[in-house]
């Protein structure tokens, strides 16, 4: 007997930590290099994945990951709204759920970036010039620093779970690995989530900072995180071992497009929780 196919919507949350995988993978294997003096940058998502338009069929394998991207993000709202990991209700559990919602926006943005570019329509400008533009809204609304430094304060509180996620050591938690990768896969995950916080926590300082001093300049995203690395003493060692980090992470969810427990809602079952929401 042939096995089931797999649902559409686990095709592309499968696809999407793919892209993410490859994302990061080339984020932070940029960065080591850098850190390394072998050229490399310190760019975010976007400046990593230009790399691909240099090479054969780049093109088409930008809009590859453009489009698992836009699966992550999909995959992501759906998480946030119909709980399908299952987190529950607790405070928690409902902060996850917000943030994956969040975490779909974001990619969102990137996908449509990426996609641009592997149409020729541009997608290549300041990557951090979307946040700066946003930030300088808020600081000019009554309350707007307060909001500014609330967000710094969340994505501070974000790195803070993924260090916690990191230490604790249950990264391969929604994992069905085979028993010959768990040790290898888990050391993987925990390095890049604590990676992660890392740069998480520079992010949320900027925006904090960027609230003290009414300045929407001080806003930096990844690139800038890891370029703000760089520049602090021993700036290459630490450079490195968060790009090796970020690199880690990227194998990382190259093993969760593989092996990640998915269980999505099927599409009649959200055309029919749709259909009694508005009735």
């Amino acid at each position: 007997m042939h096995e089931p196919r797999p649902p559409l919507l686990e095709i592309l949350a499968r696809a999407g930590y793919g892209a993410r995988g490859l994302t990061y993978c080339l984020v932070g294997g940029l960065a080591l290099l850098a850190a390394l003096g072998e050229g490399g940058r310190t760019g975010g998502s976007r400046s990593a994945l230009m790399v691909l338009l240099d090479k054969p069929f780049g093109r088409l394998m930008l809009g590859a990951v453009a489009f698992g991207l836009m699966g992550f993000a999909l995959w992501r709202w759906i998480e946030a709204a119909t709980d399908a990991d299952r987190r529950g209700r607790s405070a928690r559990g409902l902060a996850v759920r917000a943030g994956h919602g969040v975490s779909g926006v974001i990619y969102a943005g990137l996908a449509v970036s990426v996609a641009r570019a592997a149409l020729g329509w541009g997608g290549s400008g300041p990557q951090d010039q979307t946040a700066r533009d946003w930030t300088a809204w808020l600081l000019g609304e009554p309350f707007g620093a307060v909001a500014v430094a609330a967000a710094g304060a969340v994505v501070i509180g974000a790195g803070a779970g993924f260090l916690l996620k990191a230490w604790r050591g249950d990264v391969t938690r929604q994992l069905a690995l085979p028993v010959d990768a768990r040790s290898w896969a888990g050391a993987a995950g925990r390095l890049g989530y604590a990676a992660r916080a890392v740069v998480f926590w520079l992010i949320g300082g900027f925006l904090i900072l960027a609230a003290v001093e009414s300045r929407s300049s001080e806003v930096r995203g990844l690139g800038g995180a890891l370029a703000a690395l760089r520049d602090q003493p021993y700036g290459p060692v630490l450079l490195g071992l968060t790009a090796a980090g970020l690199a880690a992470f990227g194998a990382f969810g190259l093993v969760q497009a593989r092996y990640r427990r998915i269980d999505p809602p099927h599409l009649d079952d959200l055309a029919a929780g749709r259909s009694r929401a508005g009735s």
